[in-house]
């Protein structure tokens, strides 16, 4: 069983940045594709970004690409979201999740993920 928590979330002023970072424990997590996702409140939960394994492909949604950066660390066991230049919309409950089906292709479902942490939210006022 994968354990994952997520950390680094708070309030900030448009324009500003945040880390996220998400810590897995339990599972194999140097072979496991990583996401994020959000949830803004009466919104559906959205894909973010995710990583590959060996972190040599990056995938992002459209509205965070060249603003957000995903990484991970194997060695540390953790995923990181980099945030800058952070929006309004922005402002929702970030999660991590591991897909430990997928080899290659990063996929954006949120159903293709099977563990999640339990969010970290992040608010940024205008």
């Amino acid at each position: 069983q994968v354990q994952l928590v997520e950390s680094g979330g708070g309030l900030v002023q448009a324009g500003g940045s945040l880390r996220l970072s998400c810590a897995a424990s339990g599972g194999a997590f140097s072979t496991y594709n990583m996401g994020w996702f959000r949830q803004a409140p009466g919104k559906e939960r959205e894909f973010v970004a995710a990583i590959r394994w060996s972190a040599e492909s990056t995938r992002y949604a459209d509205s965070v690409k060249g603003r957000f950066t995903i990484s991970r660390d194997n060695a540390k066991t953790t995923v990181y979201l980099q945030m800058n230049d952070l929006k309004a919309e922005d402002t929702a409950v970030y999660y991590c999740a591991a897909d430990p089906k997928s080899w290659f292709r990063l996929r954006s479902g949120v159903n293709d993920y099977d563990y999640w942490g339990q969010g970290t939210q992040v608010t940024v006022s205008s």
